[in-house]
C-alpha cells in the first residue's frame, strides 16, 4: 500500500482559501466516505485547522496518480474553488514524504508557532472521526499511531515544549504591546472555534471586562 497526501497550509495559502476549504467535524465525516471509495482511495482521514486542510489516504501502489487526482478534485469541488486556484495553493506528498510530513505535523514541527499544543490533539481528533466514519483501516492506523509516538518523543527528548505557546496566547500578546494594558476593555472575537475559545480564555485571563463574539451561527458562539 502507498501513502498520498495532499493539501494547504499557512505557508502556501492565504487565510481565505483555508477558510474555505475547511471542514467541520460533521462534514469531515460526510466527506471521507463520499471519498474512500475502497477502491482508488483506500482509507482516508482529513485534518483541517485554522492553519491546514490536508487529506491523508492510503491506496496501491498503482494507483497512487488516481489517489492523487481523485482527491484534488474531491478538496476543490467540494468547497467550489476552481481546480487551476487549488493547483496554485496545494502541496502533495508520496509515501516516504508523506510519513515524514504526517510526523512533522503531528510533533508541531510544521506549525506556524513551532512546538505549540494543539495540533497533535487536532490529529488526533481527524483520526477519531476517520474511525467514526469507517475510512480508517490498518494503513492509517499503524501510521498515525507511529505519529502519536514520534511527536511524545520529540517533545520528551528536545527542548520544542519548554516555552511551547498558543498561537491565540501569542496574539493575546500582541494585542498588549499594541494597545498596552487589556485590562478592562471590551474586545470583539471573529469566529467560535478552537483558538476564539483559547483566545477568550487569555483574554480574561489579561483583564478583559467583556468578550463579544462574531459567528456565522449563534449555537457556537455560546458555550
Amino acid at each position: 500500500m502507498s501513502i498520498v497526501l495532499v493539501g494547504v497550509n499557512h505557508k502556501t495559502a492565504p487565510v481565505e482559501v483555508r477558510e474555505l476549504l475547511a471542514f467541520s467535524e460533521a462534514a469531515c465525516a460526510e466527506g471521507l466516505r463520499a471519498l474512500v471509495d475502497g477502491e482508488v482511495v483506500r482509507e482516508g482521514l482529513i485534518v483541517s485547522t485554522c492553519n491546514r486542510v490536508e487529506v491523508l489516504t492510503a491506496t496501491t501502489s498503482e494507483q497512487i496518480t488516481q489517489s492523487h487526482e481523485r482527491i484534488s478534485t474531491f478538496l476543490s469541488e467540494s468547497r467550489s474553488l476552481p481546480r487551476d486556484q487549488f493547483r496554485d495553493y496545494s502541496y502533495s506528498h508520496i509515501d516516504d514524504q508523506a510519513v515524514r510530513h504526517i510526523f512533522r505535523v503531528a510533533s508541531s514541527l510544521d506549525s506556524m508557532v513551532v512546538g505549540e499544543p494543539q495540533v497533535l490533539g487536532q490529529v488526533r481528533q481527524a483520526y477519531s472521526v476517520a474511525l467514526e466514519a469507517g475510512t480508517a483501516g490498518r494503513v492509517l492506523h499503524r501510521l498515525i499511531h507511529q505519529a502519536f509516538r514520534v511527536a511524545k518523543r520529540v517533545r520528551s527528548e528536545t527542548g520544542i515544549a519548554a516555552n511551547a505557546v498558543s498561537i491565540s496566547y501569542m496574539a493575546v500578546e500582541l494585542g498588549k504591546k499594541i494597545f498596552g494594558s487589556l485590562k478592562g476593555q471590551s474586545v470583539l472575537l471573529v469566529g467560535a472555534g478552537e483558538m476564539a475559545e483559547l483566545s477568550a480564555r487569555h483574554l480574561i485571563n489579561a483583564g478583559v471586562a467583556r468578550v463579544l463574539i462574531a459567528n456565522r451561527t449563534e449555537e457556537s458562539s455560546v458555550r
